[in-house]
């Protein structure tokens, strides 16, 4: 577990990047940092691996004091994803995945050899680990941070912005693998980010900073969407919060009606289109198993007549969810999750 004590970080010209901020990181679990910029962020995650030292109050790691750490042997425990990737140019991938184990002195098979099953399991080629970073793609670049991250098995994984600089395509891919490697490593995670869908895909704790860094709030996503404690919050969450929320109702509760003979697909049972006098009208796919009523809801706004295609993992058509069997759903979920308004008038919602 990562506590913040009574934070304080105020540089000599009076300037206060983060004000007596007091949180938990839970052990094996994803936290993010999220605020506007000036908020703190980065200063915060910072101290952590003492990269920068608190002016008041006391970072602990499982307990102990990190400015009682040398902070060489701190950093070697603690997994450092920053934008970029941050990749060393003269070295070869496998050599940049290996380097805190050479620092810790392993011998250069033994290194190389988790080089190589890291960069497996953040799914890159294994013919990529001869070639420079300049070769690679943004993307895969990253994914070459998150290996060497993991590379001597921190039990902490510190992620300043790490996907901030690729595409959104290339983004939502990363993101979608650090869950799955989370599934499996169960890290105690520290993660910043300005983006708020970012923050609520990842996180199962959200700390919001206001600037200035002071904790507005910290809980979790859909506590965060559902309940925020001030003006700022809400704000910063966005007047679309409503349509983030639908991000934790699983897409598999719809109901699945069969295919009409209008959704055009090829001979693997994948849809081409809505026929339409003259071609094919735009669509759009989900997976009932895995997506969320979002994503089902933003399929069906994609197509050209309001109806959704659900497709399993290989992309064949599995059936159709109409805008009346979307709309049931939501008027189900709406109503487990409405309170009634007090004699007042008043709004407990905002």
């Amino acid at each position: 577990m990562i506590t913040f004590e009574g934070v304080t970080k105020r540089y000599d010209d009076g300037t206060v990047a983060v004000d007596d901020l007091s949180l938990e990181a839970p052990t094996g679990a994803i936290t993010v940092f999220v605020g506007p910029s000036g908020c703190g962020k980065t200063t915060s995650l910072r101290m952590i691996n003492r990269m920068i030292d608190a002016t008041e109050g006391r970072v602990l790691l499982d307990g102990q004091d990190v400015r009682e750490i040398d902070p060489p042997t701190l950093r070697r425990g603690i997994g450092y994803v920053i934008q970029q990737a941050g990749l060393f140019p003269h070295r070869k991938i496998v050599d940049n995945v290996a380097t805190v184990p050479y620092l810790l002195g392993w011998d250069r098979k033994r290194a190389r050899a988790r080089a190589m099953e890291l960069l497996e399991r953040v799914g890159l080629d294994a013919g990529l680990a001869r070639r420079y970073p300049f070769q690679l793609s943004g993307g895969q670049q990253q994914r070459v941070g998150v290996a060497r991250a993991l590379a001597a098995d921190p039990p902490v994984l510190l992620m300043d912005e790490p996907f901030s600089a690729v595409d959104p395509i290339v983004r939502a891919s990363l993101q979608d693998e650090l869950l799955r490697l989370q599934s499996d490593l169960q890290k105690t995670i520290v993660f910043v980010t300005h983006d708020i869908d970012e923050a609520i895909k990842l996180g199962d704790t959200v700390a919001v900073l206001r600037v200035g860094g002071r904790l507005a709030q910290m809980a979790g996503p859909a506590t965060l969407l559902t309940e925020p404690v001030d003006d700022f919050v809400r704000e910063f969450l966005g007047r679309d919060r409503g349509i983030r929320r639908l991000s934790f109702i699983p897409a598999k509760d719809v109901r699945l009606e069969a295919a009409p003979a209008d959704l055009v697909t090829d001979a693997a049972g994948r849809p081409l289109g809505w026929r339409a006098d003259g071609g094919l009208l735009p669509y759009g796919t989900f997976n009932p198993e895995r997506d969320s009523l979002r994503a089902a809801l933003d399929a069906a706004l994609l197509a050209a007549n309001g109806t959704a295609v659900a497709v399993d993992e290989d992309g064949r058509v599995i059936g159709v969810v109409t805008r009346e069997a979307l709309d049931e759903v939501l008027g189900q979920y709406a109503a487990r999750h409405t309170r009634p308004l007090p004699a007042t008038g008043e709004d407990p919602r905002g």
